[in-house]
This record gives C-alpha cells, sequence and structure tokens, in this order.
C-alpha cells in the first residue's frame, strides 16, 4: 500500500474532521498536527483518530537551526527540537525530523564554509546525541533532513553519523532531491535511489516527494520542481520504498511537500500514484 501524504489546506482543528480530511484528499499518510503536550486529551484523541482512519502520522517536523551561533537561540531551537520530538513519541509518528541548520548567523539553513567540516560533523553528533538523550523517545526516532550544504549531505555522510551517534532512536530520513549535487547524478537517479536505500534501508522512517529539473544557465542551476516535472526516476524510488516495507514490516510513509495549493497537491499525488500502478 503507498502511504503517500501531504497537507491539508485549511485544516480542521477536530482531530477526527482532520483525519476525514485527508482520506477525503485521498492520502494515507499525514504531517502531524501541532497539539499541545500537556494536553493528554488531544493527544489521545489525534492518535485515535489517525488510527481510526487509517492515516498513518508520518512526522513532526522541528524545522530549526540547532547550530545557531548565538547561543540563547541555539538553546531555545533544541529546547524546541525536543520538544517536537516528545510530541512524535507521544503520537506514535515514525519520526521527527529537522536539518540540522547552519553557521551562518544570518540563516536557519544557509550555506557556510564551516557547515561540510569535521567540526560540523563533531557538532551534528553532540546536539542529535543531545535531544534524543533528553527526551529518550520509545515509538519514535529523530531524524536530520538531508541537505546540499548542511550534514548529512551523502549517503557515506549519513552513514557515519549514525555510526557515530550511536543511537538506535536515530533514523534516516529521505529527500533523495537534496543530494542530486552533481549532472551525473541527476541523470541517473536510478542508481542514487539504489544506493540510498541499500546503504540506509533499516533506518529509513519517513520519505519526501518532489522533484528536480538542471536548468541551462551557468555555472550550475538546478529547480526544485513538482514530482513529474523532473527527472526523478519515481518508480525506481516507488520500489525501493515498497521492497523495504516488504523487507522491514513496517509502513514508509512519502510525504510530498512545498506546493502552493491543493489542485497542485493532487496533480502530484495523481502523477506519483501512476508510477506506482506500474511496478511490477
Amino acid at each position: 500500500m503507498l502511504r503517500l501524504g501531504a497537507p491539508i489546506f485549511d485544516a480542521p482543528s477536530d482531530p477526527l474532521e482532520l483525519a476525514r480530511a485527508h482520506v477525503q484528499a485521498g492520502y494515507t499518510s499525514a504531517y502531524c498536527p501541532q497539539v499541545d503536550l500537556a494536553d493528554a486529551q488531544g493527544l489521545r484523541a489525534t492518535r485515535e483518530a489517525f488510527l481510526q482512519a487509517d492515516v498513518l502520522l508520518a512526522e513532526v517536523g522541528a524545522w530549526c537551526n540547532l547550530l545557531a551561533p548565538d547561543s540563547q537561540v541555539r538553546a531555545r531551537n533544541i529546547a524546541y527540537a525536543c520538544q517536537q520530538l516528545t510530541l512524535a513519541d507521544e503520537l506514535g509518528a515514525c519520526c521527527a525530523v529537522d536539518y540540522l541548520g547552519t553557521f551562518d548567523p544570518g540563516s536557519d539553513f544557509g550555506p557556510h564554509q564551516k557547515n561540510l567540516t569535521e567540526a560540523g560533523f563533531e557538532a551534528a553528533v553532540e546536539v542529535v546525541r543531545h535531544i534524543i538523550d533528553s527526551v529518550r523517545p520509545r515509538r519514535t526516532v529523530f531524524a536530520l533532513e538531508m541537505m546540499q550544504w548542511i550534514i548529512p549531505d551523502t549517503v557515506e555522510i549519513y552513514e557515519r553519523l549514525l555510526a557515530a551517534v550511536d543511537r538506535k532512536q536515530f533514523g534516516v530520513h529521505v529527500d533523495p532531491v537534496n543530494l542530486i549535487l552533481t549532472p551525473r547524478q541527476y541523470y541517473d537517479t536510478a542508481a542514487l535511489l539504489k544506493h540510498v536505500f541499500s546503504r540506509l534501508g533499516s533506518r529509513i522512517a519517513s520519505c519526501h516527494a518532489k522533484d528536480i529539473r538542471l536548468r541551462n544557465e551557468l555555472a550550475l542551476h538546478f529547480d526544485e520542481v513538482p514530482p513529474g516535472k523532473g527527472l526523478l526516476d519515481y518508480q525506481t524510488y516507488l520500489a525501493e520504498i515498497r521492497s523495504l516495507e516488504h523487507l522491514c514490516g513496517r509502513a514508509i510513509p512519502l510525504m510530498l511537500e512545498h506546493l502552493p495549493d491543493p489542485p497542485s497537491y493532487q496533480a502530484a499525488a495523481q502523477h506519483i500514484r501512476s508510477q506506482y500502478a506500474l511496478l511490477p
């Protein structure tokens, strides 16, 4: 079963209505709604509503700079990531996810010469360990978004990070578009996708769905585009997800993102479903 999800626009606050809205839109996975951790009834109602609707709670986003140079901002962001991991654990979501962040004082995830250094790697190990050890999740994992200029920027770096953090509650979040850094990768995304899943498979918790297009402009320009408007090999992507589900015995959500309105999401979802239908 393809566990495809997307944001719901004008989302209702009632958990049962929200879960039904996903079903009505044809989605079987969901981004987790924000629920007050002190609201035990709300947490229970959310869990039960999505379980009843058979909509998988895929991920809780933290989306804050865990490397912020300002110590007060960094501490606040790390506390927020801990909160979001706690929420994911309470809801039984597949993961809580954040990008690592940047040493750039003017950005949350912008390029900086220190981001990909050994110091950046060591900072990643330290902050991921701190978040996991502070929360000690039992039903979910914490994961980092793959990024072009932020660790983890390659499969090999993600493998090294998993080993260095050395916590079973540290998982993998897959966004293959964010790993495409060269035209060679762009023209053979099937090989890249197989590499991702063969090396990181058992640790993968959730995946993102978008696409990429190489533009004829110097020096080198890649554009993020909706699924089906670029060269990402979705048949291979979906086949790898399905194989991993069979191997691990659990669902792997695939979440659409970064589109402007419901019709755009529906068009992207239709493309992905059409590719899934072609799988042998």
